[in-house]
């Protein structure tokens, strides 16, 4: 008899307000059912619902499809009542919803999808291990992610709002957000600020922001520029002016919050002993988003789990004895993209000598395009490669050791 006929599958649908639980057992066939409010008090009642329909040598196993925000308490709670919990894809839920003849969307059906997925993807799915280490790391990581698109979003209003007032701005600096820079348009929002300013008094303040590296001919440059661009002032300039003063001040204080939350980063990392910034394209933000995203790592005990995880393992699909592998839209997508970035940066050459950053990973992509390859189709193949790695190295806390390249394969 097959183990899993001693097993009962509890799906639960997770909200803010409240979770929907459905069990099922080996053969699809629906148990029961509980709805219960997401706060700790009221999670017992799912396990005496579920206690209710585990018979004698049963054993009830769970499926959460999100383990780090809505379902982290339950998740947590399950785990410290020594409950088997497992992680459900998100897209696999989804996928076995929309294939049924009549496409429902409820509470009950939701769980019922991700019990389903649990009973048959057993195996294969990674075990929930909601700890509060990861969970801190990956709530950094977000808060990050968050703060760098509204720098990005701050940064490009600062260039709409400078090209009104300063037409050549480009060419005063190499930095639009850099120390100086800033400092610059905090003083000077507009060309008016700077009348009556001579030459001398604005290298003499350029040269405190930067540190002695800009004076007398950058200072000579930009009025040069301010007058060749002619007179920019219109009415309610000062209004204007306001608007370059207050973005100034948002990516300053954004610029500031950025290293503080790294700061954090940088000490969670350490406590955890990992060396992934040893690898070519992995500094500390990268290293942070992979642990955060993985989280334990022997969660996956070989790295075809962690593949399939990130959705980078191919998925075959044939008939009549034909077939083909093609590339998996399903796993987690935030991870497929951070190891895409890190596969992307291995090919890379320096700009001056025109030399492979990685000169393995950089052989390995040519040797797939001689193959026949496509370079998305080659991309692909190094980053279930770096899965092998980073599998190992967060396993071992191993330091990585660039291979070496014969001269064959270098030719």
């Amino acid at each position: 008899m097959d183990y899993q006929d001693n097993l009962i599958y509890v799906g639960v649908d997770l909200h803010k307000e409240h979770h929907t639980a459905v069990m099922i057992d080996d053969r699809n066939r629906k148990l029961g059912e509980i709805q219960f409010l997401n706060k700790p008090a009221a999670f017992p009642k799912l396990l005496q619902e579920v206690k209710k329909h585990t018979k004698k040598g049963m054993k009830a196993v769970y499926g959460l499809e999100d383990i780090g925000g809505n379902g982290r308490a339950l998740a947590v709670f399950l785990a410290e009542s020594n409950c088997w919990v497992k992680e459900v894809n998100p897209v696999l839920s989804t996928a076995r919803r929309k294939s049924h003849v009549t496409v429902q969307k409820s509470d009950s059906w939701d769980a019922e999808c991700v019990a389903r997925v649990l009973r048959d993807e057993l195996e294969k799915l990674p075990d929930a291990k909601p700890m509060d280490l990861y969970w801190a790391l990956s709530q950094l990581v977000t808060q990050r992610r968050s703060l760098v698109k509204n720098q990005t979003a701050q940064n490009q209003k600062l260039h709409q709002q400078l090209s009104y007032h300063y037409p050549s701005y480009k060419q005063f600096f190499s930095q639009v957000d850099g120390k100086t820079a800033l400092s610059f348009w905090k003083k000077y929002p507009s060309p008016r600020h700077l009348a009556g300013v001579t030459e001398e008094e604005l290298a003499q303040y350029l040269r405190k922001w930067s540190n002695y590296c800009l004076s007398d001919k950058k200072a000579a440059q930009i009025l040069a520029l301010i007058k060749e661009d002619g007179d920019t002032t219109r009415d309610f300039q000062e209004k204007r002016d306001f608007i370059v003063q207050s973005l100034v001040r948002n990516i300053r204080f954004n610029q500031i919050e950025l290293a503080r939350i790294e700061g954090e980063i940088k000490e969670l990392m350490a406590g955890l002993g990992f060396q992934l910034e040893t690898m070519t394209g992995i500094d500390l933000v990268t290293a942070a988003e992979l642990v955060a995203e993985i989280g334990d790592i022997h969660r996956f005990s070989t790295p075809e789990k962690l593949a399939r995880f990130a959705g980078i393992a191919p998925i075959f699909a044939g008939s009549g004895g034909k077939g083909r592998n093609y590339k998996s839209k399903q796993g987690n997508r935030v991870l497929h993209e951070i190891i895409k970035g890190i596969a992307i940066r291995q090919i890379a050459v320096t700009r001056g000598k025109k030399e492979p950053r990685n000169p393995y990973f950089y052989s390995y992509y040519e040797q797939k395009l001689e193959a026949g390859k496509t370079k998305q189709q080659a991309i692909v193949c190094i980053m279930r490669k770096l899965v092998n790695v980073i599998h190992y190295l967060m396993r071992t806390k191993a330091a990585y050791e660039m291979p070496t390249v014969s001269e064959k394969q270098a030719g």
